[in-house]
């Protein structure tokens, strides 16, 4: 990765590096309102932004993303995979890492520097890709087969591999089967419902020969998803955001909403305030003990762009005959 496509993940949400975890969920909400796509239809641009702020709160709000983020930049990612040839004691935290124009360089220069790891006994990283797609929707993939390559990167000693494997929600939402081609055999691995971020899957007995006892070790697949249009996750629960006018914020209204197994009807009480959350209980993520999470809906008052002339003369009438004023108690307020 060249240092050009350096994503500043602090500088997209706003932040500085000592913001707390409560800074980053607050700027990531806010913005993730701003540019979410049921807010911005048709607009290419606030959906990239979305993305962008997606993928940044998915390294800072986790505490050991975040840890490799800021101690190696650009190169976190592969920091974490392990560093080859690093061995006990090695630091890397003084390095600059800007000035190499790839990771290959960076390693090139530390094997030279630290040499070898003792005994040449070493562990190994893959990579898994899918080609799932990346869909978002939530399909049939009872009968998805996959033959992908695993990428072999040395990290240290033991008989244990990882892997990141990434999935759809769809998939991890219904549990698939997927065929890893491990460059010597080929696997049949079932993921059980319910996967999310930071799940690991250990596959016991597909990991590295030990060169000492000749036992072999395991295959640990750590799941990813990429950010979805819709949902997100909060904890355990899914949360979600769903525009309501302002006359059915007002008097209340019966609206659809989507979960991840199809559409329901709920309920909008009167008077309900722009992002005040509903609760649909069980409507949630698979546990892994069984039953689901919640699915928390977040109201977010949308007023029309575009009125009519019957519309602007209703509005009109309205705003002549309001008697509340929300902001009285300002009046009030001194330094």
């Amino acid at each position: 990765m060249a240092a050009t496509d350096f994503k500043d993940y602090y500088a997209i949400l706003g932040i500085n590096k000592t913001a707390s975890a409560d800074e980053i969920k607050k700027s990531f909400r806010r913005l993730a309102r701003k540019y979410h796509p049921d807010m911005n239809p048709g607009d290419k641009q606030a959906e990239a932004r979305f993305k962008e702020v997606s993928e940044a709160y998915e390294v800072l709000s986790d505490t050991d993303k975040r840890k490799k983020y800021d101690q190696f930049g650009q190169y976190w990612k592969q920091a974490g995979q392990g560093w080859p040839g690093g061995g006990v004691g090695s630091d890397v935290s003084s390095f600059d890492f800007s000035q190499y124009g790839s990771f290959d360089e960076f390693i090139n220069e530390l094997l030279g520097r630290f040499g070898t790891a003792p005994g040449g006994n070493t562990r190994r990283t893959y990579t898994y890709r899918t080609n799932s797609g990346g869909s978002t929707g939530f399909n049939d993939f009872s009968n998805f087969s996959d033959y992908s390559g695993f990428e072999n990167n040395t990290t240290g000693a033991g008989g244990d591999r990882e892997a990141s494997i990434a999935l759809s929600w769809s998939e991890a939402f219904q549990g698939v089967q997927k065929r890893l081609n491990l460059g010597h055999e080929v696997i049949d691995v079932r993921i059980p419902a319910g996967a999310k971020p930071g799940s690991r899957i250990r596959v016991r007995g597909k990991g590295q020969v030990n060169s000492y006892n000749q036992q072999r070790g395991d295959l640990y697949l750590d799941v990813e998803l990429k950010p979805h249009s819709f949902f997100q996750f909060d904890g355990d629960n899914l949360i979600c955001e769903v525009p309501v006018t302002p006359d059915e914020a007002v008097l209340g209204a019966s609206i659809e909403v989507p979960t991840p197994d199809g559409t329901v009807k709920v309920n909008v009480p009167a008077g309900i305030r722009s992002g005040q959350s509903l609760r649909l209980r069980g409507k949630g993520w698979p546990r892994p003990k069984g039953g689901r999470s919640d699915q928390l809906v977040r109201i977010v008052i949308v007023p029309p762009k575009d009125l009519t002339p019957i519309e602007r003369d209703y509005y009109e009438k309205i705003r002549a005959n309001r008697s509340h004023n929300p902001r009285q108690d300002l009046s009030q307020v001194r330094l």
